[in-house]
């Protein structure tokens, strides 16, 4: 819709019935309505809880508690001080925040180009001429100096909605990209801490292989020391190397996977390869047996990745209603006014004065079925973002119940492996006794230390996937995001 800028041509009358007209109009195209999905009642895998007299229904079975581990914020759930300065630099510092950052702000200025459509476009100009003809026959020739000052307008009617349905879905398309760069921090926190509990895994298994290999040395001592004096034979002794080289050669590898993980967290960190700080043993990481998962139908508010699914889906509903718009007229209004005239002294005086006023009505008669074929084009992107949105909701309660039964069944190992380290160290202690007691060969004792050895790593393995699931249960639930 255009306007005129001159007071002669249109007075506050016509401006009041051009709003109504625009403000009245209808939006052509689907208005958004949440789809309905199946949200099971509880998550697959959550461990049964003792019925209480507040948490039972009427039928007396345990419902479910509404608190979830996704609700809290990263910094209750890692108590390490370490690993919470860390995620607290990659934050500021890793490049995909950084770019999903940028692409909010690029929304963000789409949102503002596709909103300034609604609106009337404004302009003013001036112009200084002079012009200097020759005498043509009786005609004798002149000179004339023109000056000209005019200011102009154009609105573009949105009474179909139009402008107002492509707003809707720049707006949606802009909490889209914000609830990506949610996702990207999740994924980041997720990320990191995964990293730094492998990394302290590392070095709880250096740390296993060094102590091994200092006691298996001294072994060997006493095993060399008693073949010298006829007390062992040369099979001990090779069999006490054995024990030796198996341990040696683990404290190399595992200082090359922790140079290498260490330079894996130092680019998420944003920065390039360098030492990375420590904080608690992996011992020492406080994580709670159970975990409350909460209402699965809150996974669908708490989820990044859900929520940017609908946004993209209110989107693509919106432009439904921008292609449905092209089958009805277009009208547009425009006026101009201003002054002219050949003596600047005089220009905002007398009968200077000029003015235009139009009106136009476009209504589309025969495009070759293109409007037909926009509109299937977004109905069928609709669709598209319709089985996304779906699709993501069901990979949510996947990860949930993979990260449960992961959590709960890492633990669960853990715990028995905890026994056999004991039955396996107290085997290598036996069997030691054994054999300088003499009622025994080394190849006892060698098969003995070596479970020890391999439970003990089996052990610290253990202890770095039961943190690693908390992780991904965390991450499963929705949390990981929140700054504030």
């Amino acid at each position: 819709m255009e306007i005129s800028m001159t007071q002669k041509t249109i007075g506050p009358l016509s401006i009041l019935v051009f709003s109504v007209l625009v403000w009245s109009g209808c939006a052509v195209g689907p208005n958004y309505k949440r789809p309905t999905v199946n949200v099971p009642v509880t998550y697959r895998d959550v461990p049964a809880e003792t019925p209480t007299s507040s948490g039972q229904s009427s039928t007396g079975v345990a419902q479910q508690p509404a608190t979830s581990l996704g609700d809290e914020k990263w910094w209750d759930v890692f108590q390490d001080e370490e690993l919470r300065s860390l995620i607290r630099t990659a934050l500021t510092n890793n490049y995909d925040v950084r770019i999903a950052a940028t692409r909010v702000l690029e929304a963000q200025a789409q949102l503002g180009i596709t909103r300034a459509d609604q609106y009337p476009s404004l302009s003013v100009g001036g112009s200084v001429a002079d012009q200097r003809s020759p005498r043509i026959g009786p005609i004798p020739s002149y000179e004339v100096s023109l000056g000209q000052v005019t200011a102009s307008a154009a609105w573009n009617l949105d009474f179909w909605g139009r402008y107002r349905r492509a707003t809707e879905g720049a707006r949606a398309s802009l909490l889209a990209n914000e609830w990506a760069q949610k996702q990207v921090m999740a994924t980041l926190v997720a990320n990191v801490a995964t990293a730094y509990f492998q990394l302290r895994q590392l070095d709880l298994e250096l740390e296993i292989s060094k102590r091994t290999l200092g006691s298996r040395s001294e072994s060997l001592k006493l095993t060399q020391t008693l073949e010298e004096h006829g007390l062992s034979s040369l099979l001990d002794v090779r069999q006490s190397e054995q024990l030796v080289f198996t341990a040696a050669e683990e404290v190399p590898d595992f200082e090359r996977q922790i140079a290498q993980q260490e330079n894996a967290l130092s680019i998420l960190l944003g920065k390039n390869p360098g030492d990375i700080p420590r904080g608690l043993k992996l011992t020492e990481q406080p994580h709670p047996p159970d975990v409350p998962a909460g209402l699965p139908s809150s996974l669908l508010e708490r989820r990044p990745d859900i929520r940017q699914a609908e946004q993209s889906l209110i989107a693509a509903n919106a432009q439904i209603g921008v292609a449905r718009s092209a089958y009805f007229p277009q009208i547009s209004l425009t006026g101009s006014g201003g002054f002219e005239t050949p003596a600047l002294n005089s220009l905002f005086t007398g009968p200077a004065g000029l003015w235009s006023f139009g009106a136009s009505l476009t209504q589309p008669i025969f495009e070759g079925g293109r409007i037909k074929s926009n509109v299937r084009f977004t109905e069928a992107q609709r669709d598209q973002f319709l089985l996304t949105y779906q699709q993501s909701i069901q990979g949510a309660f996947r990860d949930v119940s993979n990260a449960l039964v992961a959590y709960r069944k890492n633990r669960e190992f853990r715990i028995q492996q905890e026994q056999l380290l004991k039955s396996a160290q107290d085997a290598a202690r036996l069997s030691e006794v054994r054999f300088k007691a003499g009622t025994t060969d080394y190849l006892e004792v060698l098969t003995n230390e070596t479970n020890s050895f391999t439970a003990e790593l089996g052990l610290a393995q253990a202890q770095g996937n039961e943190l690693i699931a908390l992780v991904e249960l965390y991450q499963a639930l929705g949390g990981g995001w929140q700054t504030s």
